[in-house]
Order: structure tokens, then C-alpha cells, then sequence
């Protein structure tokens, strides 16, 4: 079930190339999804990861040591985020010569992102199957944004095979971190390394939420659209929890 989460999950990116190439690349789609991921991993944050990264992690550790731990590993991954994103630049800023360029940048960046994800949403329905639902549930909704991006790139060399192809190979890396997870789990995956895992990817999120997400929504001139993409997401997410 794991495993087939992690492709299923993936293949969100491919979800936003195929939205990209029926929508021709229409903003206010994107405007709306990203609003929608912004409201479900904010959430997520907030009443699951950090709860349950201090559960696993008090298993083994004091409760001052756990938060020291889970301070610092939070900072890993934003810092691990933000190592990647000097590989992911803004397409805005870059001429049309200089796209394809750009395009094979970001999908090498967001592919190690997504194997580190797919690892990730593995461990977390071996913790919790509601928190691996939940997990699951918004880093596909944020996949989506992220295909289309990686989609918009292409689309712009009027290569649309190509550009479906790119968010393919970049959507099948969830899978493959979800696969490596399996291999590995019985060696090295106990509660703690799951606690750990899970906190590094609060750190990711947290970066995503704020240094990607929140810009987007904020600049959207559209803010009726964008208060109720991020409440639907909230939504959806407390309903996961009131459901566990």
C-alpha cells in the first residue's frame, strides 16, 4: 500500500503537466492549485508532522534533547531545500534561447526532491497510516503546482512530447525514494530514524510553505480565488483528521 502510494503521489506532477498542456499554461489554474497545496501542507505542519515527529523522537531522547534534535533537523531540511533551490531559478528572469536550459536544471533539482519525498511518504504510513494518508495527500496536491512548472518550461519551445516526458521521469522519483525505503527498512528504519525522517521533512515543508507557496499566493491578485483555495485545503485536511 505504501509503495503504491509513492506512485501514486508522483504521478501528481504529471497530473500539473497534463493541466498545463489542456489549459495552455492558464494562471489562474495554477494560481488555485498552489493556493489549494499552500492550505493542506500549512495544516499538516502544524497538527500532524510536529506532533508526530516529537512522538517518535521521545522514544529515545529527553524533551529537551527532542526539541534541540528537532530544531536542528528542521534546519537541515530547509537547508537541503535551499541547497537545491540554486539549481531551480526563476523562468521568469531567462529568455527563450536559455528555457531548456533552465527546464533540465529544475527537473534534476525537483527529482531529488521527490526521491527524498518518496521516502519520506513511505516511512510515514509505517509510522501512521492517517498521517501517511494526510502526508500523501498534500505533497500530491503540491506536486501539481510542480508540474506545472516543470511543464511550462517546455511548453514554451512548442515541445509538448517532451515536456509531458520531463514531468514523467521527474513524477517516477516519489516511486523510487518509496522503493529504496522498502529495501532499507528493515536495517535502519526504526522509530527514531522515522522521527528523524519525518523532521527533516518538516523542514522541507516549512521551506516550500513559506519561501515558495506563500510568495505565489501573496502576489495573486486574485484573492477571493486564493482564500478559498488555501481554506479548501485546510478543509480537506481537518477532515483527514477527524476522521484518523
Amino acid at each position: 500500500m505504501a509503495l503504491i502510494m509513492t506512485l501514486v503521489v508522483g504521478l501528481f506532477i504529471l497530473l500539473g503537466g497534463l493541466i498545463i498542456i489542456f489549459t495552455k499554461n492558464n494562471k489562474k489554474v495554477v494560481d488555485f492549485a498552489i493556493s489549494l497545496g499552500f492550505g493542506v501542507l500549512a495544516s499538516l505542519v502544524i497538527f500532524e508532522l510536529i506532533p508526530e515527529s516529537i512522538e517518535l523522537l521521545e522514544t529515545k531522547f529527553s524533551v529537551f534533547i527532542t526539541i534541540i534534535l528537532m530544531l536542528v533537523l528542521i534546519f537541515l531540511g530547509i537547508g537541503i531545500l535551499k541547497l537545491l533551490d540554486h539549481f531551480v531559478p526563476d523562468h521568469d528572469t531567462h529568455d527563450k534561447d536559455n528555457l531548456m536550459h533552465v527546464g533540465v536544471m529544475t527537473s534534476i533539482a525537483l527529482f531529488i526532491h521527490n526521491f527524498l519525498e518518496g521516502m519520506t511518504v513511505y516511512t510515514s504510513f509505517n509510522s501512521s497510516f492517517n498521517l501517511g494518508i494526510m502526508l500523501a495527500l498534500g505533497v500530491a496536491l503540491h506536486n501539481i503546482p510542480l508540474g506545472m512548472s516543470i511543464t511550462s518550461f517546455f511548453y514554451k519551445k512548442k515541445s509538448k512530447g517532451r515536456a509531458i516526458a520531463m514531468a514523467l521521469i521527474v513524477s517516477l522519483a516519489t516511486f523510487l525514494g518509496g522503493l529504496v525505503a522498502l529495501i532499507f527498512s528493515g536495517t535502519f528504519l526504526s522509530e527514531v530514524s522515522l522521527g528523524i525522517i519525518l523532521a527533516i521533512t518538516l523542514g522541507m515543508i516549512i521551506y516550500i510553505v513559506i519561501f515558495e507557496l506563500l510568495p505565489h499566493i501573496m502576489s495573486n491578485k486574485d484573492k477571493k480565488m486564493t482564500i478559498i483555495g488555501v481554506l479548501l485545503g485546510v478543509i480537506v485536511l481537518m477532515i483527514s483528521i477527524f476522521l484518523e
